[in-house]
Parts: structure tokens; sequence; C-alpha cells
């Protein structure tokens, strides 16, 4: 089941903890509306930090991006998966550790911020830590590899397997870290969601007694919530769309859902099930034979919501998802993902 709200979200929670990609831009490009609708949250009170898995860009640069596309943020504001693989790193190896650096500048910053030494691949290192980086090249990740297979310790900023680009979702760090993981047989310990340390990591730096966990993907953003015991709001905007909401499993299963951070300002009310069906503010949905039937009217959010629920009950059942093939959102509003 979804979780209910009786007052905007902005004000239920002190927190946002909020993804970037998919989530406020895509591509380097605002979501629409996402500006508007996090000053609207921020005017409510709401504190706001901007996490990502993508360890690529300095917290700074991604705080003039966002100042950019017309979001208030500062460097503090930004806590990156980079970041907390430093942490874990420093927090095992101490100040002055050499490590061996495989992705990109942003990583090689936070290396530095917490006092390590990044290092090339053939240097005397205790550690490797590989992050996502479009310029690394081949031989590097063949001399890492082997090193990592040999014993090299190994942290993981992340391991997205895709990412949302404006040309369609493309592979993310985590299809590297699948190769050397199959060529080594070293499993990496992994900073980035849906593991404890960047979300950790957030609430050390920005602080909030109530925090919302604010992300488009069901296997990072909100299975990370759920691990670390705190709420969470999936938004429809980057790579979930409705095949995949319908299949998420009980670890992936968010406690509201939003075609966009306009959720955020707004209160979420739960469905109930009443003799098979899911009821709520003017829909009601209905599986029958593997299929689903939304019938009524209402807001683009509250459908969304019925269909989580219906889908979720009958997958719980039967152990496969519905099949969406006829099931179209409302005409108001056009969540899916773009490619």
């Amino acid at each position: 089941m979804l979780g209910s709200s009786d007052v905007p979200l902005a004000e239920h929670y002190d927190l946002a903890m909020l993804d970037l990609d998919g989530v406020v831009y895509v591509s380097g490009d605002a979501v629409p509306g996402a500006p508007e609708h996090l000053e609207v949250a921020r005017g409510a009170g709401m504190r706001l930090a901007f996490i990502t898995n993508n360890a690529a860009r300095a917290p700074e640069l991604v705080a003039a991006h966002l100042v950019e596309l017309g979001v208030e943020a500062a460097t503090h504001d930004v806590v990156t998966s980079a970041q907390a693989a430093a942490r874990v790193l420093v927090e095992r190896h101490g100040v002055g550790a050499r490590v061996v650096l495989l992705g990109s500048a942003g990583l090689r910053a936070a290396l530095s911020a917490e006092g390590l030494v990044p290092v090339g691949v053939d240097d005397e290192a205790v550690a490797v830590a590989t992050g996502y980086g479009p310029d690394v090249l081949w031989r590097d990740i063949m001399r890492v590899a082997v090193r990592i297979r040999d014993g090299l310790a190994w942290v993981a900023s992340n391991r997205d397997y895709t990412i949302p680009t404006a040309y369609g979702v493309a592979p993310g760090h985590g299809v590297l870290v699948e190769t050397l993981e199959r060529f080594s047989g070293v499993t990496p310990t992994t900073a980035g969601k849906p593991e404890r340390p960047l979300l950790d990591e957030t609430i050390r730096r920005v602080g909030g007694r109530r925090p919302l966990m604010v992300g488009d993907r069901l296997d990072t953003d909100i299975e990370g919530a759920r691990r670390v015991g705190v709420d969470s709001l999936l938004v429809l905007t980057g790579v979930t769309g409705l095949a995949e909401l319908v299949a998420a499993r009980p670890e992936e299963r968010p406690t509201y859902v939003a075609p966009d951070l306009g959720g955020l300002a707004e209160a979420c009310g739960a469905p109930e099930i009443v003799d098979g069906e899911v009821r709520l503010a003017g829909w009601a949905a209905r599986i029958d034979g593997g299929r689903p039937t939304v019938v009524g009217q209402g807001s683009t959010a509250d459908w969304w919501r019925v269909v989580a629920v219906a889908s979720w009950a009958h997958l719980d059942d039967v152990g496969a998802p519905v099949d969406t093939a006829d099931l179209v959102p409302p005409e108001t509003s056009d969540p899916a993902p773009a490619g």
C-alpha cells in the first residue's frame, strides 16, 4: 500500500533528498516545472538536498548548473556518490591513504577533499575507487580489473545500470561495475543508492529530522530509502514508467507516487481496497485476468496511485505483473519518461 499525508508533503517533511537525473533535470535540461515546484516546497519550509549517484561532477559544478536552470542551490546542498565513496574510504584507510582513481574530476575532487591521495592505475595504493567517467580509457579499466582480481580493495560510487539522456536511456556506471565484478570475482563496496552511505552522508551533511527521499528510480532511489528507513516519493519524469511501476518488488515500492515534483506541494491520499476494487478520489481500479481496468475521473496523480496499488496486490497474489498494453494514463499529462 501507499502512504498518506493530510497536509502537503513539503509541510510534513523537513528535508527533501532529491535525486537529480530524471527528477530535477534530464541530460542537463530542467524537467518542465521542476524549478517552480522546488521553490514552492522551499517556501513551505522544506530544506532541499540534491543527491546524485553520478560521480562525474564536483558539487560546486552541480550547484552552478542548478542555478543556471533556475533552481536555488549552494555547494553544501549537493551530495554525490563520489563524496559518499570518499567517506567510506577515509573511514577504512585513514587520511593520506593512496587510492587508485578510475573515474572523472568529481571523484578526484571528493577523494582529495577527504584527505585521500588519488593516484594512477599503476601506482602503489591501498584501494581503488571507481565512478562514472565518459572519458575513462579501456586500458585503464583492464589494469584496474587485474589489480582488483589480485586483491586491491574496491569501492564503487554506484551501480546504476542506466542513466537517462536526451537520446534515451543509456548505459551507466553499473555496466562497468558488472564487467569488473565478473572478471575479478570481487563484489565492491557500493557507496551510492540503494546502499546506505550516500543517504547517510546526506543527512549528516545537510541535517533533517524528517527526511523524504525523492527519486525516479525504483532500484536505487526507492529501495535505498527503504533500506535506511525513510519515506519516499516516486516521480515519473525519469526512467520509471507504467511497466516498471506495476512490476515493482515490495522493497522497491515508494511511500508516495506523483507525476512530477508538483507532488511535494500536495497532500497525498492512500487508495482503499473495497471488494477487490482499489478506490481513490473518483478513480476505481480492478484487475481481471491479469488486465487492469480503471474507471472514473480525477487527478492524474490519483490515477497512478490506484493503478500502482491494484497492480502490486495482483503481483503479490499471482507472482506476475499485470498486462498494461491497453492501459493509458489520463491525457492531462504525460509522465512517461522520454526514450
